[in-house]
């Protein structure tokens, strides 16, 4: 192979793009990003390049719940070597403090 040749994307190359794209996402009321806040439940990346993400927000009630998983899909849609996004919003389980990293526990000074 000559190092001209690109080589192709690996479905955990891509679910590491995923996931660092996921960190420059912010919740839009609470300064951590959505990853380390917890709200990202799964990640499902094909060898096509399709990506399916199950996240949930703060609360139901969010008044973001409408629009914010679009903005995620977008996001996540411009990572080269993604072909199609779905984000869903699932709300079992509720999101809970407990689901933040450490980082993020740090970050909100809950330690």
């Amino acid at each position: 192979m000559n190092d001209n040749q690109v080589q192709p994307f690996t479905e955990e190359d891509l679910k590491e793009d995923v996931i660092e794209m996921l960190k420059t996402i912010f919740d839009p009321e609470i300064p951590v990003n959505i990853y380390e806040l917890g709200l990202i439940y799964e990640i499902d990346v094909s060898a096509s390049g399709n990506v399916v993400i199950k996240m949930t927000l703060t609360a139901p009630g969010c008044p973001v719940a409408q629009t914010f998983p679009g903005d995620v899909e977008n996001k996540i849609s411009s990572i080269d070597g993604v072909n199609k996004v779905h984000v869903e919003l699932v709300w079992d389980p509720p999101w809970t403090r407990d689901q933040m990293s450490e980082a993020a526990q740090l970050q909100l000074g809950m330690f």
